[in-house]
Formats: structure tokens, C-alpha cells, sequence
């Protein structure tokens, strides 16, 4: 019978051995506990949103909210009934009864809904991104597949890399003094694309330009040698293979853009805006007019008005369908990357 010998390879049990599983577990709960706060803060605003968003009748969904715009909310006591009645009914009922002295309490964009936030939120981000897109491959394009390595190309990309740190904030002021003073287009949807667009660049074009890096050089040089033109090349053989990390540049700007404040705030976004961005009497003037929108909406609600639990629900609800839209247009983002993953492979 032959005698088994130890592996003098096996590991060990030792000090570093205790203190890697206790380094690993520090990790392994950290990782849980970040995840537990965001789940709980999702929870949160999912919890106190949703009363906002459903009723108990048919079809179960508060269309008011979703599809009217916000209103100043009338809380009354009129022949011993309690009535909860947005501005507009509220002038009805006082006409419908003859116009009586009613000591009403007001809340401030308490009541109707957030139709007109959505619809600023929408176009924003669409039209943000659809510039930061085409500037920004543009620009990736240049640097990947033009562009000598040269002190000069080599400084260009440090400041790409040094603006995707700038607060927002700042690009809020650049905007502000460039677009709505300078250009004078005032606060205005092209103002607060062009902002939004420049805030986002350095996140387009560095992915961009990883994407366009993972192409096999072997595309190229059989392009060429077929006699295609370096543009032809670009178009049809280096693209087309580079638009899946291109859309998840997108992905990466959209979850940046919808949710700033602070730039909109100084180029874009109203307070309270009576008309919706297409009643314009001419087209040209869509593009230079102001619109509400989500985040700047949840800013006043949460932090310019006096804090009640009718406000407290305008403020989550608006929130959650936040939350929603954003997932909603990336959602669309990944689908189109997906099908573009599986179209082009190699």
C-alpha cells in the first residue's frame, strides 16, 4: 500500500489567509449595504409615489397626474362637506354656486399634474443627446482615425478627461453667459440642447473612441487594399461595428443629462409655463422657448414652497415618473444596441 504525500503546492492556513476572508467579507458587505441604502431610497420614493400615480377606480391609473398640468391645490369646508379642488375647479365650483365667500386654504402646485414636466424632460434629453452625438462621434472619429499621436492630440485628450470632472453647475454658467446672453436665445430649448449637449461630450466622445478602438485593425487594411477610400472605410466598415459602445455612451449621457438641474435651471427650464411646446403660432419659435421639466419641477416643489403632505405627494409621485422615464428612453437605448450587437458580430 502506497502512502499518499502531502501537495506541497496546497495552500496553507495561515495570518494573510484569516485576514483576506476578512478583507473579503469588509467587501462583500460593503457592496451589500450600498445596495441596501439605494434599494431602500428606490423603495422609498416607489412607496410614497405610487398613491400619486394609482386609484381604485378603472383604469387604476391617476391619468389627471400623468396628463394635466400642475395646479395650485384649494382645501375647503363648504356646507359641511370637505372639498380638495384644483384651480380651475375651484373657480367652477365658486361660479356654480354664485360666487360665495369661501376661506379656502391654497397649496402650490399641489393638485393637477406634471403632463407639461414630462414632455420638457423628453425633448430635452432627445435633443441634448442627439447633439452631443453627432459632435461627439464626430469628434471620436477624428481622434481615433485621423489624428496623429502628437502633443497636441495628447493634450486634447487630457482636457476631454479633465472636463468630464467640471460640476454641472459650471456648465450651467458657461451656458447661461454663452447661449442665453451672447448668442441671445434667452432661456430656450436650443440654449438649455447645446448646454446639456457640451456637458455630456466628454462621456461620448471617450467612449466613443474605446468603441472605435475595439475594432480589428483587419477591417481597415482589407477596406483599403480593396481600394476604399479612408471615409468609405469609416462608414462602412469601422461604424457600423462601433455603434453598440457608441449607444452605450448614450446610455451613460441620457442616465447624466435627465437628471440635471442646475444647467436647465439657468438655460431652459420655467417655473410654471401655461402652453405646451408645440402651441407655437410659428415653428421657428419652438426651438426658443422655455419648458418645464421633471428635476427642476421636484427642485421647486421639494425646496421653494412651504412643505405639507399635499406637496409630499406631488413631489414623490413626480419622482417615481421621473425615475420611469429615464428607464423608459435608456430601456430604448439598450433594445437598439442589442439589435445592433447582433446584427454586426465578428
Amino acid at each position: 500500500m502506497t502512502e499518499t504525500l502531502p501537495n506541497p503546492y496546497a495552500a496553507r492556513a495561515g495570518a494573510h489567509h484569516l485576514w483576506e476572508g476578512v478583507v473579503r467579507w469588509i467587501f462583500r458587505l460593503g457592496t451589500y449595504a450600498i445596495l441596501a441604502s439605494g434599494g431602500a431610497v428606490l423603495l422609498n420614493i416607489v412607496v410614497k409615489g405610487l398613491p400619486a400615480l394609482v386609484t381604485t377606480d378603472a383604469p387604476f391609473i391617476n391619468t389627471s397626474f400623468l396628463f394635466d398640468a400642475p395646479e395650485s391645490l384649494y382645501v375647503f369646508e363648504y356646507q359641511g362637506q370637505h372639498y380638495e379642488l384644483g384651480d380651475r375647479a375651484f373657480r367652477e365650483f365658486r361660479a356654480a354656486h354664485g360666487n360665495p365667500s369661501i376661506d379656502a386654504e391654497s397649496y402650490v402646485y399641489s393638485a393637477g399634474g406634471i403632463f407639461p414636466c414630462i414632455v420638457g424632460t423628453v425633448l430635452l434629453v432627445v435633443g441634448s443627446m442627439t447633439i452631443a452625438l453627432l459632435v461627439g462621434v464626430s469628434a471620436a472619429v477624428y481622434l481615433n482615425e485621423y489624428a496623429k499621436d502628437s502633443r497636441r492630440i495628447r493634450f486634447v485628450r487630457l482636457a476631454i478627461v479633465n472636463l468630464a470632472g467640471v460640476p454641472s453647475i459650471v456648465f450651467g454658467l458657461f451656458g447661461f453667459g454663452m447661449f442665453v446672453i451672447f448668442l441671445g436665445w434667452n432661456v430656450s430649448l436650443l440654449a438649455g440642447w447645446f448646454t446639456l449637449a457640451f456637458m455630456v461630450l466628454p462621456v461620448v466622445i471617450t467612449a466613443s473612441e474605446e468603441s472605435l478602438k475595439s475594432v480589428p485593425k483587419g477591417f481597415r487594411e482589407g477596406s483599403l487594399a480593396l481600394g476604399a477610400t479612408r471615409w468609405q472605410t469609416i462608414r462602412k466598415n469601422v461604424l457600423p461595428y462601433a455603434l453598440p459602445g457608441i449607444l452605450t455612451s448614450s446610455i451613460l449621457g441620457i442616465a447624466r443629462v435627465a437628471g440635471e438641474t442646475a444647467p436647465i435651471m439657468f438655460t431652459a427650464a420655467y417655473v410654471v409655463r401655461d402652453k405646451l411646446p408645440w402651441e407655437v403660432s410659428q415653428w421657428g419659435d419652438f426651438f426658443f422657448q422655455g419648458v418645464m421639466a421633471l428635476p427642476y419641477h421636484i427642485y421647486v416643489v421639494s425646496s421653494k414652497i412651504p412643505q405639507n403632505d399635499y406637496t409630499e405627494r406631488v413631489q414623490y409621485g413626480t419622482a417615481l415618473v421621473f425615475m420611469l422615464v429615464v428607464a423608459g428612453v435608456a430601456a430604448g437605448s439598450i433594445v437598439l444596441r442589442n439589435k445592433l450587437r447582433n446584427r454586426y458580430k465578428w
